[in-house]
């Protein structure tokens, strides 16, 4: 089983803006006061310089564009709504934003269909909306894929028995906690845990600090331990510049990059850099007008496509 793939699903933003239903528990979004036409065509430039950068290194991206009906804004983050696996499983996840759910689009999952790849079954959780209760796809839960660990810390947009739930239906060992940040002097939930943790095929990049209580940073330490990979412990303010939302993904012949976003790579320090390197390279890119409306970065815009290709 791999942690890592070379096939990425990623969708063109048509309508992106900062989007006021997930403004209410994401800290990380913050308004631009530019028109949303301008913020939009920054955010093309940023989403189109970013593929050409992956594609660069051999990565193979699939884009798709959103469409203008469904004025979906944050429709860049296919991550939250979709997951691809090995064994030709496709799941399809419940958002807490009501306009995030018309990203849900069946003509994308054709899409890969078409460049060959096979979906054998999908298992669909979008009925826990109707109870308000949501799991955010690979925001919400951090999979590491070679040990069956699936990490996630509980927030609004995570529940803890919808979790437990996809951690049996796929044959995972659920590592449940709660990861908080320090929001007008108070410790509020994180949105997605893919902000604070990312899990490579030998390491991990997690803020630790964010995890107040001591027993489950401890459970979490030992469980990334324990599946023997290093552990690179970053700050909250570095998590704030979405140090974090990092993915390992595979380039030409295999080669390993762990791709950040600038302001991730720039909150970085030299120690830090040179640690991550000793594992893989690096690539980063420029996505502020993404970061700052969107509160997602370079992991959320990356939907890793894992299912079996047709012979």
């Amino acid at each position: 089983m791999s942690q890592t793939t070379n096939s990425i699903l990623m969708i063109r933003p048509i309508n992106f803006r900062m989007n006021e239903q997930t403004a209410v528990n994401n800290y990380f979004q913050e308004d631009l006061s530019l028109r949303d036409s301008l913020i939009n065509l920054k955010a093309q430039k940023e989403f189109d310089d970013y593929v050409d950068k992956l594609r660069k290194f051999g990565v193979e991206v699939i884009v798709v564009s959103d469409n203008q009906e469904n004025d979906t804004p944050d429709s860049v983050f296919p991550n939250n709504w979709v997951s691809f696996h090995k064994d030709g499983t496709m799941a399809i996840y419940p958002m807490f934003a009501e306009n995030r759910r018309l990203e849900r689009r069946e003509d994308i999952i054709l899409e890969l269909e078409k460049e060959g790849f096979l979906i054998e079954n999908i298992v669909d959780y979008t009925s826990a909306e109707d109870q308000n209760i949501f799991l955010e796809g690979t925001g919400s839960m951090i999979l590491d894929r070679q040990n069956k660990i699936a990490y996630c810390a509980i927030s609004p947009r995570a529940d803890e028995e919808l979790f437990i739930e996809f951690c049996e239906d796929f044959e995972y060992t659920p590592v449940i906690f709660t990861a908080n940040q320090t929001v007008d002097n108070s410790r509020e939930a994180i949105y997605h845990t893919n902000v604070m943790m990312c899990i490579a095929e030998t390491f991990s990049v997690i803020c630790l600090s964010c995890i107040d209580d001591k027993k489950e940073r401890k459970n979490v330490i030992s469980h990334i331990k324990k599946s023997g990979k290093e552990i690179i412990d970053i700050t909250e303010k570095q998590m704030h510049q979405f140090a974090g939302n990092m993915l390992q993904v595979k380039g030409k012949n295999n080669e390993l990059f762990l791709v950040m976003s600038q302001a991730a790579y720039n909150s970085l320090t030299k120690e830090q850099i040179k640690k991550i390197e000793k594992h893989c390279n690096i690539i980063s890119s420029s996505l502020e007008t993404i970061e700052t409306c969107g509160g997602g970065s370079a992991r959320c815009m990356m939907a890793e496509v894992f299912l079996p290709k047709n012979k």
